[in-house]
């Protein structure tokens, strides 16, 4: 069985567990396969918690769920020294971070310490105590969520930050077919119970899976409408004055790391071995979403991230 084919399964059973969410499902694998991180934005109750609960029930791994609130202290994510009056000795005691799969419950209501506690563990894949450090597992993935309802109390994750995700996803209400597959699915799960994973995929598998994505061919032509896209972010006059007008900054180096390896992951899944100027536009909202910087006049004309993201996607030609 190629492991196309089983992430394909994969990717199939979690559509049935998350009813009216196949994007997040979709992306919440990429992200798995890309080695990066997760932002995800919605209402309460959209199953985003579920959603890795889910992956999680499905990889030979372990999950900690962290409910941030504005009196969390990094100590209670990285973990702490605790005093051994036996030994007379501190004793590192390791916090939730040291799990293979994170979820950051709304990261925007804790404050800047403990965002920057998780976003460094996040990036350097490792936690500093003290004089050591302490080295994270290698299959490790943080889906963080943010609420977009209520602002009263939360610290707005700055732009530097932000740019730690791999992916910025929103998602939306399912439709009325999905509410009510989702609510024949509560009342059986209420009856008897939620059913096991059948499928279930090892840390080795994961990691073979990166390797064969990374061999995943994109052409020349392919690569230039790539880098163009960014490009035109940080350099938008060239192609629309208004453009121009709208964007302050574009999306960093690291956002074309990201949309190389999310376009290569998503045309993997696709059970395809190279990379369409499709999939790029697939994967550029998601990626290049929290990477853009506007400005105040287009905040002020109602503008958002998105309409500059399908202008340049508009504008930039395809050349392949």
């Amino acid at each position: 069985m190629s492991l196309q084919y089983t992430f394909g399964e994969l990717r199939a059973q979690l559509a049935k567990r998350i009813i009216g969410q196949e994007k997040l499902v979709e992306r919440l694998l990429i992200a798995l396969l890309a080695d990066g991180h997760l932002l995800v934005e919605g209402a309460p109750g959209l199953a985003k918690t579920t959603a890795i609960k889910a992956l999680a029930d499905h990889l030979e791994g372990d999950f900690h769920r962290i409910q941030f609130t504005p009196d969390l202290l990094p100590s209670d994510v990285t973990g702490s020294e605790i005093y051994r009056p036996e030994t007379g000795q501190f004793e590192f005691q390791k916090g939730p971070i040291f799990h293979n799969l994170v979820l950051a419950d709304e990261i925007n209501r804790a404050p800047a310490k403990v965002q920057s506690a998780l976003l460094e563990a996040m990036g350097e894949r490792q936690v500093s105590v003290g004089m050591r450090t302490f080295p994270l597992d290698q299959l490790f993935l943080v889906m963080a969520t943010q609420n977009p309802i209520e602002q009263e109390g939360t610290y707005p994750l700055p732009e530097a930050q932000l740019d730690r995700f791999l992916m910025h996803v929103v998602i939306d209400y399912p439709s009325p077919q999905a509410e009510r597959a989702i609510l024949h699915l509560a009342r059986n799960d209420y009856r008897t119970g939620q059913p096991k994973a059948d499928i279930r995929v090892t840390a080795e598998q994961v990691f073979e899976a990166r390797r064969a994505i990374s061999d995943v061919f994109m052409s020349e032509a392919v690569e230039d409408y790539l880098l163009a896209l960014v490009l035109a972010s940080r350099d938008p006059a060239s192609l629309d004055p208004e453009l121009d007008r709208w964007t302050s900054f574009g999306a960093s180096p690291r956002g074309t790391i990201a949309l190389d390896r999310c376009a290569r992951a998503l045309a993997w899944l696709s059970g395809r071995d190279y990379v369409t100027p499709d999939d790029i536009r697939n994967v550029a909202f998601d990626v290049l979403r929290h990477r853009l910087l506007l400005t105040f006049e287009a905040e002020a004309e109602g503008m958002t991230p998105d309409t500059v993201i399908q202008r340049l996607i508009d504008r930039v030609p395809v050349t392949a």
